[in-house]
Protein backbone atom coordinates (compact mmCIF):
# COMPACT_ATOMS: atom_id res chain seq x y z
CA UNK A 1 0.00 0.00 0.00
CA UNK A 2 1.16 3.53 -0.75
CA UNK A 3 2.01 5.92 2.05
CA UNK A 4 -0.81 8.30 3.08
CA UNK A 5 -0.39 11.90 1.93
CA UNK A 6 -1.22 13.08 5.44
CA UNK A 7 -0.65 11.19 8.67
CA UNK A 8 -2.88 11.77 11.69
CA UNK A 9 -2.01 10.44 15.12
CA UNK A 10 -2.27 11.29 18.80
CA UNK A 11 1.25 11.00 20.26
CA UNK A 12 0.36 12.46 23.67
CA UNK A 13 -2.75 12.74 25.81
CA UNK A 14 -4.71 15.71 24.54
CA UNK A 15 -2.40 16.28 21.55
CA UNK A 16 -3.07 15.38 17.92
CA UNK A 17 -0.49 15.60 15.14
CA UNK A 18 -1.03 16.17 11.41
CA UNK A 19 2.03 15.41 9.26
CA UNK A 20 2.34 16.41 5.61
CA UNK A 21 3.75 13.26 4.03
CA UNK A 22 5.05 13.91 0.51
CA UNK A 23 8.77 14.29 1.30
CA UNK A 24 9.75 13.35 -2.24
CA UNK A 25 7.80 16.45 -3.41
CA UNK A 26 8.95 18.66 -0.51
CA UNK A 27 5.47 18.15 0.96
CA UNK A 28 3.90 20.28 -1.77
CA UNK A 29 0.17 20.52 -1.06
CA UNK A 30 -1.89 19.00 -3.86
CA UNK A 31 -5.67 18.74 -3.95
CA UNK A 32 -5.71 15.22 -2.53
CA UNK A 33 -3.57 16.34 0.40
CA UNK A 34 -5.81 19.37 0.86
CA UNK A 35 -8.85 17.08 1.14
CA UNK A 36 -7.08 14.94 3.75
CA UNK A 37 -6.05 18.02 5.71
CA UNK A 38 -9.69 19.11 5.77
CA UNK A 39 -10.76 15.68 7.04
CA UNK A 40 -8.16 15.48 9.80
CA UNK A 41 -8.54 19.08 10.99
CA UNK A 42 -12.26 18.46 11.30
CA UNK A 43 -11.53 15.21 13.16
CA UNK A 44 -9.37 17.07 15.66
CA UNK A 45 -12.08 19.69 16.18
CA UNK A 46 -14.76 17.08 16.80
CA UNK A 47 -12.68 14.85 19.07
CA UNK A 48 -13.22 15.93 22.72
CA UNK A 49 -9.90 14.31 23.67
CA UNK A 50 -7.89 16.65 21.42
CA UNK A 51 -6.88 19.90 23.11
CA UNK A 52 -3.91 20.88 20.92
CA UNK A 53 -3.13 20.27 17.25
CA UNK A 54 0.43 20.12 15.87
CA UNK A 55 1.37 20.44 12.19
CA UNK A 56 4.58 18.83 10.93
CA UNK A 57 6.30 18.07 7.64
CA UNK A 58 7.89 14.70 6.85
CA UNK A 59 11.49 14.53 5.65
CA UNK A 60 14.56 16.63 6.34
CA UNK A 61 14.20 19.20 3.56
CA UNK A 62 10.86 20.97 4.02
CA UNK A 63 7.80 21.58 6.11
CA UNK A 64 6.19 22.35 2.74
CA UNK A 65 7.36 23.99 -0.46
CA UNK A 66 3.81 25.30 -0.99
CA UNK A 67 0.98 24.44 -3.34
CA UNK A 68 1.70 21.78 -5.95
CA UNK A 69 2.06 23.97 -9.04
CA UNK A 70 1.97 20.90 -11.29
CA UNK A 71 -1.78 20.80 -10.65
CA UNK A 72 -2.42 24.41 -11.64
CA UNK A 73 -4.88 24.58 -14.51
CA UNK A 74 -5.79 20.89 -14.32
CA UNK A 75 -9.31 21.33 -12.90
CA UNK A 76 -12.12 20.58 -15.38
CA UNK A 77 -13.19 24.23 -15.16
CA UNK A 78 -12.43 27.38 -13.20
CA UNK A 79 -15.95 27.23 -11.75
CA UNK A 80 -15.44 23.67 -10.46
CA UNK A 81 -12.08 24.60 -8.99
CA UNK A 82 -13.56 27.57 -7.11
CA UNK A 83 -16.55 25.52 -5.97
CA UNK A 84 -14.28 22.83 -4.53
CA UNK A 85 -12.41 25.45 -2.53
CA UNK A 86 -15.65 27.08 -1.33
CA UNK A 87 -17.12 23.81 -0.10
CA UNK A 88 -13.92 22.86 1.68
CA UNK A 89 -12.42 26.16 2.78
CA UNK A 90 -9.39 24.77 4.56
CA UNK A 91 -8.13 28.19 5.62
CA UNK A 92 -11.42 29.32 7.19
CA UNK A 93 -11.55 26.00 9.05
CA UNK A 94 -8.09 26.67 10.48
CA UNK A 95 -8.93 30.28 11.32
CA UNK A 96 -11.99 29.23 13.31
CA UNK A 97 -10.43 26.21 15.06
CA UNK A 98 -11.09 26.60 18.81
CA UNK A 99 -8.12 24.51 19.97
CA UNK A 100 -4.54 25.84 20.11
CA UNK A 101 -2.38 25.00 17.12
CA UNK A 102 1.40 24.75 16.72
CA UNK A 103 3.41 24.55 13.49
CA UNK A 104 6.80 22.78 13.62
CA UNK A 105 8.78 24.46 10.84
CA UNK A 106 11.93 23.25 9.14
CA UNK A 107 13.60 23.59 5.77
CA UNK A 108 11.53 25.19 3.03
CA UNK A 109 8.33 26.91 4.17
CA UNK A 110 7.25 28.60 0.95
CA UNK A 111 3.87 29.87 -0.23
CA UNK A 112 1.09 27.78 1.28
CA UNK A 113 3.87 26.10 3.28
CA UNK A 114 4.09 29.25 5.42
CA UNK A 115 0.49 30.41 4.97
CA UNK A 116 -0.81 27.30 6.76
CA UNK A 117 1.54 27.96 9.75
CA UNK A 118 0.47 31.62 9.81
CA UNK A 119 -3.00 30.41 10.80
CA UNK A 120 -1.45 28.56 13.76
CA UNK A 121 -1.18 30.10 17.21
CA UNK A 122 2.50 29.23 17.63
CA UNK A 123 5.32 28.64 15.16
CA UNK A 124 8.48 26.91 16.36
CA UNK A 125 11.26 26.66 13.80
CA UNK A 126 14.43 24.66 13.27
CA UNK A 127 17.56 26.67 12.55
CA UNK A 128 17.51 25.60 8.89
CA UNK A 129 14.06 27.10 8.22
CA UNK A 130 13.64 29.28 5.13
CA UNK A 131 10.43 31.28 4.70
CA UNK A 132 9.10 32.93 1.55
CA UNK A 133 5.92 34.00 -0.22
CA UNK A 134 7.20 33.60 -3.80
CA UNK A 135 3.82 33.82 -5.55
CA UNK A 136 4.54 37.23 -7.09
CA UNK A 137 7.46 35.70 -8.99
CA UNK A 138 5.07 33.10 -10.43
CA UNK A 139 2.46 35.59 -11.58
CA UNK A 140 -0.14 35.38 -8.83
CA UNK A 141 -0.66 36.40 -5.19
CA UNK A 142 -0.49 34.54 -1.83
CA UNK A 143 -4.20 33.77 -1.97
CA UNK A 144 -4.35 31.40 1.03
CA UNK A 145 -4.26 34.36 3.40
CA UNK A 146 -0.64 35.46 3.14
CA UNK A 147 -1.40 39.02 2.06
CA UNK A 148 -3.63 39.50 5.11
CA UNK A 149 -2.00 37.35 7.78
CA UNK A 150 1.62 38.33 7.25
CA UNK A 151 1.05 42.09 7.83
CA UNK A 152 -0.92 41.24 11.00
CA UNK A 153 1.96 39.16 12.36
CA UNK A 154 5.12 40.83 11.04
CA UNK A 155 5.72 44.60 10.94
CA UNK A 156 3.63 45.86 8.00
CA UNK A 157 6.63 47.30 6.16
CA UNK A 158 8.61 44.09 6.51
CA UNK A 159 5.60 42.03 5.45
CA UNK A 160 5.06 44.21 2.39
CA UNK A 161 8.66 43.73 1.29
CA UNK A 162 8.46 39.99 1.87
CA UNK A 163 5.28 39.65 -0.19
CA UNK A 164 6.31 41.98 -3.04
CA UNK A 165 9.83 40.59 -3.46
CA UNK A 166 9.08 36.89 -3.03
CA UNK A 167 12.58 36.57 -1.55
CA UNK A 168 13.24 34.07 1.24
CA UNK A 169 14.31 34.93 4.77
CA UNK A 170 16.12 32.80 7.34
CA UNK A 171 14.79 31.71 10.71
CA UNK A 172 16.54 34.45 12.72
CA UNK A 173 15.07 37.17 10.54
CA UNK A 174 11.65 35.58 10.82
CA UNK A 175 11.98 35.51 14.59
CA UNK A 176 13.00 39.18 14.75
CA UNK A 177 9.83 40.03 12.81
CA UNK A 178 7.61 37.92 15.05
CA UNK A 179 6.81 35.35 12.36
CA UNK A 180 8.54 32.64 14.39
CA UNK A 181 8.18 32.43 18.16
CA UNK A 182 11.14 30.18 18.92
CA UNK A 183 14.15 28.67 17.13
CA UNK A 184 15.75 25.35 18.08
CA UNK A 185 18.25 22.92 16.62
CA UNK A 186 16.75 20.67 13.96
CA UNK A 187 17.23 17.55 16.08
CA UNK A 188 15.38 19.20 18.97
CA UNK A 189 12.36 20.42 16.99
CA UNK A 190 9.91 17.58 17.61
CA UNK A 191 10.76 17.24 21.30
CA UNK A 192 10.40 20.99 21.83
CA UNK A 193 7.11 21.24 19.94
CA UNK A 194 5.51 18.32 21.74
CA UNK A 195 6.66 19.60 25.13
CA UNK A 196 5.00 22.95 24.39
CA UNK A 197 1.91 21.10 23.14
CA UNK A 198 1.79 19.03 26.32
CA UNK A 199 1.78 22.17 28.45
CA UNK A 200 -0.93 23.81 26.33
CA UNK A 201 -3.05 20.66 26.60
CA UNK A 202 -3.22 21.17 30.37
CA UNK A 203 -5.37 24.27 29.87
CA UNK A 204 -9.15 24.11 30.21
CA UNK A 205 -10.51 23.83 26.61
CA UNK A 206 -13.20 26.46 27.21
CA UNK A 207 -10.58 28.94 28.38
CA UNK A 208 -8.27 28.27 25.42
CA UNK A 209 -11.18 28.68 23.00
CA UNK A 210 -12.27 31.93 24.66
CA UNK A 211 -8.75 33.34 24.42
CA UNK A 212 -8.54 32.49 20.73
CA UNK A 213 -11.93 34.08 20.03
CA UNK A 214 -10.99 37.22 21.94
CA UNK A 215 -7.75 37.67 20.03
CA UNK A 216 -9.41 37.18 16.63
CA UNK A 217 -12.37 39.42 17.43
CA UNK A 218 -10.13 42.16 18.79
CA UNK A 219 -8.43 42.65 15.42
CA UNK A 220 -11.67 44.04 14.02
CA UNK A 221 -12.60 46.30 16.97
CA UNK A 222 -11.30 49.58 18.37
CA UNK A 223 -9.16 48.99 21.45
CA UNK A 224 -11.77 50.27 23.93
CA UNK A 225 -14.48 48.07 22.43
CA UNK A 226 -12.19 45.05 22.38
CA UNK A 227 -11.35 45.50 26.07
CA UNK A 228 -15.03 45.80 26.98
CA UNK A 229 -15.75 42.67 24.97
CA UNK A 230 -12.98 40.82 26.81
CA UNK A 231 -14.45 41.83 30.18
CA UNK A 232 -17.82 40.45 29.12
CA UNK A 233 -16.21 37.23 27.89
CA UNK A 234 -14.33 36.86 31.18
CA UNK A 235 -17.55 37.22 33.21
CA UNK A 236 -19.37 34.68 31.06
CA UNK A 237 -16.47 32.28 31.31
CA UNK A 238 -16.30 32.65 35.09
CA UNK A 239 -20.01 31.90 35.36
CA UNK A 240 -19.65 28.85 33.14
CA UNK A 241 -16.72 27.48 35.11
CA UNK A 242 -18.44 28.06 38.46
CA UNK A 243 -21.45 26.02 37.31
CA UNK A 244 -19.35 22.91 36.83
Amino acid sequence: MSEPLVRYDKPLDGVASITLNRPEALNAINMAMRDELWTFIQASQLDPEVRVLVFRGEGARAFSAGADISEFGTAPSLHESREARRLRDLWALLEDLPIPTIAALHGFCFGAGIELPLYCDLRIAAENTRIALPEVTLGYIPSAGGTQLMPRIAPPGAARGLILSGAPIVARQAQSWGIVHRIVAADELDATVFEVARRLADAEPAVAAAVKRSIRRGFDLPMSAAIRQDALTARRLANTMSDR
